[in-house]
């Protein structure tokens, strides 16, 4: 099937809503592993709906909050530095991520993604000076948002800042968990602002710049640089096809998507089978990335079964879904969006003001 033909403006609104979208939708059922207690919890989601208060697989109290990955909670970037009075989250027993949030709540990397959002529209332009400012002043000061997570990127970022590193280099140094989907989350606001240019080496350049403010990681680049040019083709060609496309993208990449959609196909096999079973539903950028666009090709022409879908089968299935929202919503255009998930967002009115700037903005093309 092909692609309708959209214009960019039509396609810009689909990515950034579909960001937002399958960042919600998921968010009560963040880092759930054990698939029969979703089920148990809260049965298949298809709407939006708030966290329970207990969660089967948290392992919050033995994550540090002093640096990235787990440790000791004698630190305090958590609870003086960042996440200010919500350090006591962090030691519950079978604690939720995202506690006391509520249904249509986006988490903290699309809250960031946000900020990111409002400096575009402010500077009319990319200004990663201007960015990290504001995503520091975000972070620091109090009461700017309800999540009560912080995965370890922005820990180590604050453990550097809190030393007195410039902002500039105060992105970690790569670990275990470095590369991961959360550093994809924000590349397609910087994506689609430099599109303009009409050259891939531009969009490429724009993501790797917001990439490297945050994480230090040669293997999150090379996914990247896939997410970049998937982006591209979706806004430049006459007619996208993105099962090609992202077949192509997981294929570089090492994994046979074509392959495993022609067998769950004709074998009628579930995404668990895939995503959970061949792939891991964790947050390591070599398996979610690949989960990221099989769900792309197998839905490439049904955008809410997508956003389901990758809901159901748990894991960091918050970041898979802000990047495959972008990239189905980029496909599909707004129009394929269900209208109830649109409204449902809490900060509905404040995200459609802010859409519709950027794309007033950045939707028409050069000259």
């Amino acid at each position: 099937m092909t692609t309708p033909r959209l214009n960019r403006a039509d396609r810009m609104r689909g990515a950034l809503w579909g960001m937002f979208i399958g960042d919600a939708l998921a968010m009560p059922v963040h880092w759930y592993y054990n698939i029969a207690a979703l089920w148990q919890d809260f049965g298949q989601i298809r709407d939006y709906q708030a966290p329970k208060a207990k969660h089967p697989n948290s392992i919050m109290p033995l994550a540090s909050t002093g640096k990235a990955g787990r440790g000791p909670q004698a630190g305090d970037i958590v609870g003086s530095v960042i996440l200010k009075g919500k350090k006591q989250f962090w030691g519950l027993p079978n604690g939720h991520y995202h506690q006391g949030m509520h249904a249509g709540d986006n988490t903290l990397n699309l809250l960031c993604a946000r900020v990111l959002l409002r400096s575009l529209i402010a500077n009319h332009a990319y200004n990663p000076t201007d960015f990290l400012n504001a995503y520091v002043r975000f972070m620091t000061e109090p009461d700017q948002h309800n999540d009560t997570y912080a995965e370890s990127y922005h820990r180590d970022f604050f453990a550097n800042y809190a030393k007195g590193d410039a902002p500039e280099a105060c992105a970690g140094n790569e670990g275990h968990d470095t590369a991961s989907m959360g550093g994809l989350v924000s590349l397609p606001m910087v994506i689609m602002a430099s599109l303009q240019a009409g050259e891939l080496n531009s969009t490429n350049t724009a993501a790797l710049t917001q990439q490297r403010l945050t994480h230090r990681s040669a293997e999150l680049e090379r996914h990247t640089l896939e997410l970049s040019q998937l982006l591209f083709h979706l806004f430049n060609d006459t007619e996208p096809q993105t099962e090609s496309l992202a077949c192509a993208a997981a294929s570089r990449l090492g994994f046979p998507a074509a392959k495993v959609i022609e067998r769950v196909r004709a074998n009628q096999s579930a995404d668990l089978d895939v995503i959970g079973g061949i792939l891991s539903p964790a947050c390591y950028i070599d398996q979610s990335f690949p989960a990221v666009l099989y769900l792309a090709a197998r839905y490439h022409d049904d955008f809410e079964s997508a956003l389901i879908a990758n809901t159901n089968v748990g894991g960091d299935n918050c970041h898979r879904g802000a990047v495959l929202g972008a990239i189905l919503g980029a496909s599909l255009g707004v129009a394929a969006i269900p209208q109830r998930w649109i409204h449902g967002l809490t900060a509905h009115d404040a995200i459609h003001q802010e859409i519709e700037q950027f794309v007033a903005l950045f939707a028409a093309s050069k000259g």
